[in-house]
């Protein structure tokens, strides 16, 4: 093989390794963090969950939340969508007056900020509670 075939195959080999170097850090991580999660409510009583996003061990502003509601076997009770505040935290709150007792599911997924969608990672976080009656 000619030294100039050696250096084109070189060339080659070596822009295939850094082309498929930038696909594999592609990623854009951030994770809801939830903060003292209770577990336990009455029919009637408000569920409220407070956490925050974790980017790089940071709170980080702007990161698109889902907020997923289920009963039992995954009967969808409520889904709603919120951008955590400019110090990185979010708040969820469940009426459940109009809820029977029993085991509830609230899986929240992080969306990323909006530049970041394109490669993010849709981590989430699951709580379970249960809804009591009252009496």
């Amino acid at each position: 093989m000619t030294p100039n075939k050696k250096y084109v195959i070189a060339c080659l080999l070596v822009s295939l390794l850094y082309g498929m170097g930038f696909n594999v850090g592609a990623t854009h991580i951030s994770k809801p963090v939830l903060i003292e999660p209770k577990t336990q409510y009455l029919v009637g009583e408000k569920v409220v969950i407070n956490g925050w996003v974790d980017y790089n061990a940071q709170p980080t502003a702007d990161v698109l939340l889902n907020f997923r509601v289920t009963a039992g076997k995954g009967t969808l009770i409520a889904e709603n969508s919120y951008s955590s505040d400019k110090q990185g935290h979010f708040q969820f709150e469940l009426d459940t007056r109009n809820l029977q007792p029993g085991t509830y599911t609230i899986t929240i997924t992080s969306h990323c900020l909006e530049i970041h969608r394109d490669i993010c990672s849709y981590n989430d976080e699951t709580l379970t509670f249960d809804l009591d009656n009252p009496y």
